[in-house]
């Protein structure tokens, strides 16, 4: 019944995916030949059609690289995948939590190698082709091994422990593993700006006092602590400019892309980040963690039943080891086929997404001017080559931000 079930969702998402993306590609298409009337006086028709090609190619990028991860994904489970790399790393060793460790490892490695050619056509070729592109091939290999000599620093002994819980912490150990993979990501969190960050980018105190001080007297009204203000040089990976908040407590820092700074203006700097600090009023981020949670705390419930279940295994191309743990394969098949049965709760999760982008730029114009986030948002539009002209219903779908005409125009009632 499973694998039933598995294939009617695997192939109706995978429709689903398609449809969306020819129903975006077609209608961006065919409104490139004009500027959206909102935006004529302050983005050229050149920049609006380089902002629909972008798009498009991104879209059908996409595309290719849904079906084959579909492809894989059936490979992996029904196609006998996993019960090969199974049988290989058993003959490896007999240790059982070195068996099943080793597992989990060959197939991030395959997933990761497998993906990797998207990756680079992306960065090299998609990414050049619109003058984005500032990454060299010697620092995209530094940052693939940093990425997975830190994976490994970080993720070995976590995933050692949460399967020495399954096999010791009895018929609970899926609330003994939530609770330590919920510690694990706040601990992530909190040292993220500090200790990860920095090993991939070059940080810089804000030298423009004027501007600092403008942010901490937005802070201040705010009542948001700040810990830091830096620059960051983003502009020897891509020429997109942003700006973010990270990390939580008093460790709390604003983080600019040099490529953001050079860009905006003073007042458009205090609207955007006047936004972000709309998310923290209105508590935005404590209520996705708790969402996260609670969902983790969920599926992990659902797999701690599902694990003892010998069809779970079967149903999805996998025998269980007789007189053996399988833990690592539970965990496999269950965070490998899960996203296939969730992908229906995209556009919810993207509706609430949005609603919390619109609290945020109310908060924003009352905190510093409407019009200057307009202003910033339309420079970044325009500079990002984000398309004026998506299609409604994809983004009503996938879009975590508001189309840009709603987003303005729902700005500009507000002044």
């Amino acid at each position: 019944m499973l694998t039933i079930l598995f294939v009617v969702f695997l192939l109706s998402s995978l429709m689903v995916r398609l449809w969306l993306a020819y129903r975006q590609t077609n209608h961006v298409f065919w409104n490139r030949t004009q500027v959206p009337v909102e935006f004529e006086e302050k983005i050229g028709l050149a920049s609006h059609q380089r902002a629909a090609n972008y798009t498009i190619a991104k879209v059908r990028l996409a595309v290719f690289e849904t079906i084959f991860d579909a492809a894989v994904l059936a490979g992996l489970t029904l196609m006998g995948g996993l019960q090969l790399l199974d049988t290989w790393v058993g003959s490896l060793t007999s240790n059982d939590l070195l068996r099943q460790m080793l597992l989990i490892v060959s197939v991030v490695l395959v997933l990761g190698i497998l993906g990797m050619p998207f990756s680079i056509y992306r960065q090299f070729v998609l990414e050049a082709k619109f003058g984005f592109n500032r990454m060299t091939p010697g620092l995209f290999v530094m940052d693939t091994i940093k990425g997975l000599i830190l994976g490994a620093l970080l993720g070995l002994p976590l995933m050692a422990a949460v399967l020495w819980l399954m096999a010791e912490a009895g018929a609970y150990w899926w609330l003994w593993a939530w609770g330590l993979l919920s510690l694990f990501s706040l601990l992530i969190q909190y040292i993220y700006p500090t200790w990860i960050s920095p090993l991939f980018n070059k940080f810089k105190p804000l030298e423009d006092e004027d501007l600092a001080q403008s942010i901490q007297a937005l802070a201040n009204r705010c009542d948001f602590t700040l810990s830091g203000l830096l620059v960051m040089d983003g502009s020897k990976r891509s020429a997109h400019g942003n700006a973010y908040f990270t990390g939580f407590g008093r460790n709390r820092r604003i983080v600019f892309f040099d490529t953001l700074l050079s860009r905006l203006t003073k007042d458009e700097i205090i609207a955007v980040l006047a936004h972000e600090l709309g998310h923290f009023k209105h508590h935005h981020v404590t209520k996705r963690l708790i969402m996260s949670f609670t969902g983790s705390l969920i599926f992990f419930a659902i797999l701690g039943w599902l694990a003892q279940q010998v069809w779970f295994y079967t149903d999805l191309g996998v025998e269980p080891r007789l007189g053996s743990r399988n833990d690592a394969m539970a965990l496999l098949l269950f965070f490998m086929v899960m996203p296939v049965f969730t992908f229906a709760l995209t556009p919810f999760f993207s509706w609430m997404s949005r609603k919390d982008e619109f609290e945020a730029d109310r908060f924003a114009a009352k905190q510093s001017s409407a019009d200057d986030l307009v202003s910033a948002l339309v420079k970044l539009y325009n500079d990002n080559a984000s398309t004026l002209t998506p299609d409604p219903v994809h983004s009503a779908f996938y879009d975590s931000h508001p189309p840009a005409s709603i987003r303005i125009r729902h700005l500009k009632r507000a002044v």
